[in-house]
């Protein structure tokens, strides 16, 4: 059996496409064009090219982008001073921090400056708040994890009674696409590495998400037959026949689980395309939510 391959690339096309349409609507209509506002605070090369990959893509949607770049030095108070700029300034709807942040920084508090309304990465800990609280509804989710919810109701997964394994507990994209897993019914199992026999506790899930950071950990014989498995991970690991001397490849075995699952998600070309692609939506959402409160005062 060869694993179902979910094109995160197509998926995330028809997203952007579907913005676009939107932002060109809400333009004829004589609406503000929406914006994004980035703040990226010293010289990380990935975070520069993540960044970069963000402004191009507002670019093509016809999202207005504004770009920001703190010094390594800034201080606690010249970001979140910034980061409170940003929430008054009518034309930005969305405001984002590239994390990670220099050390000594605090990351909880200029997150927390972030405007609710304006939390288009959904990790302000007032919206993180709801989305671990039964009976709250977050007004933005994290958008790797919404990412991976998007692909597997996108295939068709039962997520209602399914056993989930989610491999990582980060505050970007383990803990949230659990707690997302956990809203839709699924029983869901956080796997880290204080996990005793990996292995197994992977062998039990009907839907597998890897997001550990560490090059091929999930194996072919650790995946039960017919399985769904989204990888998050994206590791560079040396490769001489490639001009930059490396090569991307997920947390899994792909040549090897693909063999074994129901259904798999590619490294590169799986995840990260949605990820910029429902940070595009909330940009427009957010813009949508403006126009709203706008009106109703």
């Amino acid at each position: 059996m060869t694993a179902q391959i979910i094109d995160g690339k197509l998926l995330a096309q028809q997203i952007r496409e579907a913005v676009e349409a939107d932002v060109q609507a809400m333009v004829a209509a004589g609406l503000p064009r929406p914006g994004l506002a980035t703040i990226l605070v010293g010289e990380n090369p990935a975070s520069h090219v993540y960044i970069s990959m963000k402004h191009k893509a507002c670019e093509q949607v016809g999202i207005e982008s504004f770009g920001y770049l703190l010094p390594e030095t800034a201080s606690q108070d010249e970001v979140e001073s910034l980061v409170a700029e940003l929430n008054t300034n009518p034309r930005v709807n969305g405001v984002l921090v590239q994390l990670p942040l220099p050390s000594g920084l605090d990351e909880e508090r200029v997150l927390k400056t972030i405007s609710l309304n304006k939390d288009v990465d959904g990790l302000n800990p007032v919206n993180f708040g709801r989305l671990a609280q039964k009976g709250r509804e977050p007004l933005f989710t994290p958008c790797t994890p919404s990412g991976v919810i998007y692909m597997l109701d996108h295939i068709g997964a039962l997520l209602d009674g399914a056993n989930a394994v989610v491999l990582g507990r980060s505050n970007i994209v383990g803990m949230p696409v659990a707690l997302l897993l956990v809203r839709r019914n699924a029983t869901v199992t956080i796997c880290h590495t204080h996990t005793i026999n990996l292995p197994e506790a992977v062998r039990q899930a009907d839907i597998v998400i890897a997001a550990i950071g560490r090059a091929g950990t999930v194996r072919g014989d650790w995946v039960k037959p017919g399985a769904i498995v989204i990888d998050v991970g994206t590791n560079r690991v040396e490769d001489a026949t490639k001009k930059s001397g490396y090569r991307l490849v997920g947390d899994v075995a792909f040549e090897e689980v693909k063999e074994v699952a129901g259904a798999i998600s590619p490294v590169p070309g799986g995840v990260g395309p949605m990820t910029i692609a429902l940070l595009l939506k909330n940009t427009v959402r957010a813009a949508k939510l403006s126009d709203i409160l706008l009106s109703d005062n």
